[in-house]
């Protein structure tokens, strides 16, 4: 049994490293490598211990991802398909603007989110440029398109790649129980934004003949090695629809295919390996542990216990309760250390109360993925974003992304409960 101390301690600094990243005076990988380390220095975990709830799956999905998605940003092939839309709207800024948060939505489902909004960003402000219209409607709208689209698939959003690496969720269980929603969620969310912004959103002819006249295969850098990364990527793709019948788990896909793509196509690792973002990787092992380190003292399991009182242990409470609190949480606290407190909250309601869990895992993504769309520090994507624009003299403010976000976000969330609840919970 844990000490008094032991269980108070783990507490002050779980509360501490919540509050510094949130405040992001400190960058968030320091804070969470400082708080499971002062974890490990106090003996409330042992390093075994915190060894053990590290979780690899998570990590090798990123890893493997990461080197595949740095070698294919290599080829160019977002720029071309970023000009292909643009022309297939024919210079039209709502065309455009619908066009790029589809293939921005898609890119993040296979990929993820963070990269894609890396990649599509520059182009699109490449493109408003062009057509000299402003920028912020489609940087907007692209930022909630990485976060619903990532919702999608295990691999589309890191909260998702935790959930399916904690509970063994497939590629295919994702797909399944997710798309079925996020496919009108996005149709909608695209609907209302060009009618919040049909004013911003027009153009002369001028502009859009300097559109028609780009050519999309000059921005392609290297075929070949495009042919060989587009081979590779699908062939990953396959890997994790196919992993059960495999006997796989996605981290070793993923880490496979990021290890035949480096024979292929002989690029130097040490170039590679620098496009893996190194921080973000720490930050997971950093949050693991501290979460680790409550769920050994006795916390998570009191939680646990104090919201099966609140719902009775019924499916249906418990599901939408962690819906709307995941959603308007991740609004405005990045989703990452929230989804690493709440698995095995839900993973010990499911021991104590005996529930079905699946339904609370589908309501804890969907919260968690799409509440990130609230505000500009919800999820990673959109911190991102807001730091490129501000690099090119574009302010996207805090009250100016959530004013047209958050309502957005609430369409969201009111349609996955609906979706819920006709689903899994009647």
């Amino acid at each position: 049994m844990p000490h008094e101390w032991q269980v108070t301690t783990a507490i002050v600094i779980f509360l501490l490293s919540y509050g510094l990243i949130i405040s992001e005076k400190i960058h968030r990988m320091t804070v969470a490598l400082l708080g499971a380390v002062i974890m490990l220095l106090l003996g409330i975990l042992s390093q075994e211990e915190a060894v053990r709830s590290i979780d690899f799956n998570t990590l090798g999905l990123l890893i493997g991802m990461m080197i595949i998605v740095g070698i294919l940003r290599r080829t160019g092939v977002f720029e071309y398909f970023a000009v292909k839309a643009a022309k297939a709207a024919k210079g039209s800024p709502v065309g455009i603007l619908v066009l790029l948060s589809l293939v921005t939505a898609v890119a993040s489902a296979f990929l993820d989110n963070v990269t894609t909004v890396l990649l599509i960003v520059p182009v699109t402000l490449s493109i408003t440029d062009t057509l000299e219209v402003d920028p912020v409607p489609f940087l907007i709208s692209e930022v909630m398109a990485a976060n619903i689209g990532g919702t999608a698939t295990l691999i589309g959003d890191p909260p998702n790649i935790m959930i399916g690496g904690a509970v063994g969720l497939s590629f295919n269980d994702f797909v399944v129980n997710l798309t079925p929603v996020i496919i009108p969620i996005l149709a909608v969310n695209l609907f209302l934004i060009t009618r919040i912004y049909r004013r911003e959103l027009q153009s002369d002819d001028a502009g859009k003949a300097r559109i028609m006249a780009l050519d999309e295969s000059e921005v392609i850098k290297d075929r070949a090695l495009l042919r060989k990364a587009a081979l590779v990527l699908g062939l990953t793709i396959l890997g994790f629809i196919l992993h059960g019948l495999l006997n796989l788990e996605s981290a070793t896909i993923a880490l496979a295919g990021a290890a035949f793509l480096l024979l292929f196509t002989g690029e130097e690792p040490e170039d590679i390996l620098l496009s893996v973002e190194w921080p973000t990787l720490f930050f997971f092992i950093g949050l693991f542990i501290i979460v680790g380190a409550l769920e050994h003292v006795g916390v998570i399991r009191w939680v646990a216990e104090a919201g099966l009182r609140l719902t009775g242990g019924a499916v249906g409470p418990t599901t939408l309760l962690i819906l709307w609190l995941s959603a308007i949480a991740s609004a405005f606290v990045d989703n990452i250390p929230f989804v690493a407190t709440m698995i095995p909250l839900i993973k010990a309601m499911g021991e104590m109360g005996g529930m079905d869990t699946t339904p609370l895992w589908w309501s804890l993504a969907l919260g968690a993925c799409l509440g990130g769309n609230g505000t500009i520090i919800g999820a990673s994507a959109n911190v991102i974003v807001a730091g490129m624009a501000e690099k090119n003299g574009i302010a996207i403010s805090f009250i100016r992304f959530m004013k047209v976000a958050f309502p957005l976000m609430l369409v969201s969330i009111a349609m996955s409960h609906l979706y819920l609840w006709l689903r899994y919970l009647t």
